[in-house]
């Protein structure tokens, strides 16, 4: 019969490392059409993929001014 309270393992709060200088704790919502969205979606790692595009993008940003 399972416990009506849950598992006391996983109550416990959990803690993420990364190796990172920054955690990724943030979310941002952008919209895009249905064939960009396809396009990354079939990347190995589309998530990094746009990390790296807004983070390059910004640094472009910087430059200019």
């Amino acid at each position: 019969m399972p416990n009506p309270k849950g598992n006391p393992d996983n109550l416990q709060p959990h803690k993420y490392t990364t190796d990172r200088l920054e955690a990724l704790t943030e979310k941002i919502t952008v919209r895009v059409s249905p064939s960009m969205n396809a396009r990354l979606k079939a990347l190995d790692d589309y998530a990094e993929f746009v990390r790296q595009a807004i983070a390059k993008a910004l640094d472009e940003l910087e430059k200019d001014d």
